[in-house]
Parts: structure tokens; sequence; C-alpha cells
């Protein structure tokens, strides 16, 4: 196809996502040169206002960094508290902390899948219209999200921004009458997963691959969440490499660092690009996936994830999210008919100079907190490493390759209309915390 001269097409405005972005494409002679995310929002502070707290705040202040995964913020925030304070949480405790992020997992991955991502595979322009022609697929979609929405209210207090999450645990745990209602629910919901997966896995896919490397964390035996080592799979296309470094080498592997179009730092693990969530996760986890998500997810086409499948294509991410729903249902399911009240609802975290790290895996990917604290608990530093600032390089990288594949085939020319559909989708795929489906992308094009 013809692209000659240079073309400049500016999106400006990344509407309904946890944060203001753009992105911009240089396309030269048919080749696209340039590729630029920009994460354009005010930066908010949040480390700063973390500087001379008391360290059982955290959980409460980093829930407010996003209300669609607040859990992940407030689980890894206790963790690097808990750890820096040397404590461990362990037994029905931790148990609990785990449902309750099964909850957010299976809210926040409906969402995408659902209100954000189905539309672009099912040409609407947004759930509305997906609505109109597919009702029952919607309709189950906020089934399952409710279901989500009930473990966080039951466990957090509200399904959003939970308030019962503190250092150590909780305010106040549940009688196991109390979690008989979730458990029904969670079982009707198991269809309404299984279902989702079926519906996904049968949408058209373009066929992409990724040469990221992959990076999760890994927690032998059962599939990652709330805890686990930092894993990375190198060279997965051409027979997978996977190393583990210790939580606290965290920082000596992923260096983050400022690119002018951006107010979000950027990341490289070893000096390389990388990419975080779903994807690396069942690359490096799959095998442990309950039976019902295993089978769910050989059934989808994601290959046999026992024995070590790799899902390389962006555009697939949408399957395994739904595989994921699957699996955090199941757990859901094990923890509450497993469930044994503590004792009491938290540990005692005594302050004590120190510093700790936590990393929990969000929806969107591998989240990292680290904190220093004095003698008293106050807080004297601290960093927070979110996944869609991890992610940025990855997606600007996919949409390049997605742009490109389109410019290079045979056929009518790509418009403008055309080429920011596709970029849209591109960075779809990787759910950077976009909260609604719509056209989110407005479109100026400069020519010369």
């Amino acid at each position: 196809m013809n692209h000659r001269g240079t073309h400049v097409l500016r999106l400006d405005a990344l509407a309904r996502v946890e944060g203001e972005a753009a992105l911009r494409l240089r396309v030269e002679d048919g080749s696209v040169t340039e590729t630029r995310l920009s994460i354009y929002e005010p930066p908010r502070f949040f480390e700063a206002f973390l500087t001379g707290r008391g360290h059982t705040e955290p959980p409460d202040i980093t829930a407010r960094i996003c209300g669609i995964c607040p859990v992940a913020y407030q689980m890894s925030a206790c963790q690097a508290i808990e750890d820096a304070c040397g404590v461990t949480v362990d037994g029905p405790l931790a148990e609990l902390r785990r449902l309750l992020y099964c909850g957010e997992w299976i809210e926040s991955h409906t969402l995408h899948i659902y209100l954000l991502h189905a539309p672009d595979f099912l040409g609407h322009a947004d759930v509305v219209g997906l609505a109109r022609e597919q009702r029952p697929a919607v309709e189950r979609g906020l089934r399952l999200k409710q279901t989500g929405n009930a473990i966080l209210e039951q466990l957090g207090g509200r399904p959003i921004h939970p308030v019962n999450v503190r250092v150590g645990g909780f305010y106040r745990t549940p009688a196991p009458e109390e979690l008989r209602p979730l458990a029904e629910r969670l079982r009707q919901a198991r269809e309404d997963a299984l279902e989702t997966v079926r519906w996904v896995a049968a949408f058209d896919f373009p066929d992409a691959e990724c040469d990221h490397d992959l990076f999760a964390l890994r927690d032998p035996g059962r599939y990652a969440v709330d805890s686990g080592t930092p894993a990375v799979m190198v060279g997965h296309d051409q027979g997978p490499a996977l190393r583990e470094f210790q939580l606290a080498a965290f920082e000596q592997h992923v260096q983050e660092g400022q690119v002018p179009h951006s107010t979000a730092l950027t990341a490289t693990l070893d000096g390389r690009r990388y990419l975080t969530g779903p994807l690396a996760r069942y690359s490096i986890n799959g095998r442990w996936l309950h039976p019902v998500a295993a089978e769910a997810a050989r059934d989808a086409g994601l290959g046999d994830p026992l024995t070590g499948a790799v899902c390389d294509n962006p555009f697939r991410s949408i399957v395994v999210r739904a595989v994921e729903v699957v699996q955090a249902v199941e757990e859901a399911l094990r923890i509450i008919d497993g469930y044994e009240p503590p004792p009491r609802p938290a540990v005692e975290v005594p302050p004590r100079q120190g510093v700790g790290q936590g990393a929990t895996e969000a929806p969107r990917g591998l989240l990292y907190h680290r904190y220093a604290l004095t003698e008293d608990g106050t807080l004297t530093e601290a960093r927070i490493v979110p996944p869609t600032a991890q992610n940025q390089t990855a997606i600007e990288e996919d949409v390049r390759r997605a742009v490109q594949a389109r410019l290079d085939r045979d056929g009518p020319a790509a418009d403008d209309d055309e080429l920011t559909l596709l970029c849209e989708r591109a960075i779809r795929n990787h759910d950077p915390c976009i909260s609604c489906a719509a056209h989110f992308l407005d479109l100026t094009v400069e020519r010369t």
C-alpha cells in the first residue's frame, strides 16, 4: 500500500481512563517511526503525601490512587509496612486478604471485558450498543461484576476504597455464616465466568505477537495473586528462560526514568522492555491454575497451561482475563469453604526503624511498594511502582506494530479513522486503568 510522505497522528485525549493521556504517531514513507503514549495528568504526589505519615496510614491513603483496584494498593502497602516492622500475617487473615483480592479481580476484569474491550471485537462503539444486540451477555457481565463487588463490600466495608483493611489484618473479620451468601453467589457466578471464557474465545483476533520480557510474581503451588517472588520470562518466543530475584532487589532490576512526553515514569527491567499483567501471569503461573480454569483455558485455545503454554498475542489478553475470572471464582470458593475465623481480626504491628517492600498482582500487573520508617513508625520515604507505568513502553511498541502491520497490508490505504480505532484497540488490550468503554481518542492529523 502507498503511504508516502509524513503523517503525524495526534490522538489528543484518552477520556475515561484513570488519569489523562494522549497518543502521537509519526509515519514516514510507510514506516511508523515514532509512537508516544503521553500521560499528561498533573503529578498526584501520593509518595510525597505519605512522607511524614504514621505507619498505619498507607493502606487508606494509597487506596485512593485507583477506584478500580484499591485493594491492590492496600495489600501491597500492608505487606511493605509489615515487612519493615518484621511482622508476618498468615493463616485465616492471609486467606481473607486473598479472598478480598479475588473479589477485586472478578469486578475489575469483568468491567474491562464487558464494558471496555468486548465492543471492539463485536463492532460496537460502546457497551450501550453491545447491549442492544447482546443484552443477555451484558447482563451476565453485570452479574459477575456485582459478585466481585459483594466480596469487597462484605470484607472491605464498601466496594470502592474499602475501609475495613488495616496493617496487620482487618478491623473486623466475618463469621462463617456471613460468608455463606457469598459462596452461593460464587457458585452461580462460576457458570457465568465459564460462559464468559467461551464467549470471548469466539471473537476474531488479529494475528499479533509481542516479544517483550514477561514479568510477574511466581508463587509455586498456586496462581500468584497476593504473594510470590518476582520472576522474569526472557526470550519466550524462542524457548522461555525463567529467572527469579528477591523482592528486596526489585529496584536493582526495575529502573524507572522520565521521558519528556509523559508525567508518568517509564521502566525497564535489566535494561529491557517488558510487560506485566495477565499475559505474563498466565505464562509464568499457568501450571497452577485451578483445574476448572485450566480446562477453560485449553478449550479457549490458549494451549495447555499445565505444560507451560505461553500466550503472546496481546489481542487475546481478553481471553486470559476471562480465565482469571474463573480462577478467582474457584479460589474464592475454596477460601470460603475452608474458612475458620481467626482468633483476632489483626495482629499487632508495632513500629520500628527499617525499610520494607511489598508486591502483589493487581489486575493490570505487578504492583510494588517500598517504605522507610523511623523508630516511631513515621514514613521518611515512599516508593510506588504501578503496572500501567511499567507497561507504557510495551504499549507504545504494540501500537507501533499494529499500525505497521496495517500499513504493510495489501489493499486500500488505511484512513485516519481506521488507524484511530486500531490504536484504541491496541491500547485497550492492556487495560491501562480505563473505566468505561467509549471512543476515547480524538484525532488530529498533520500532513507534510
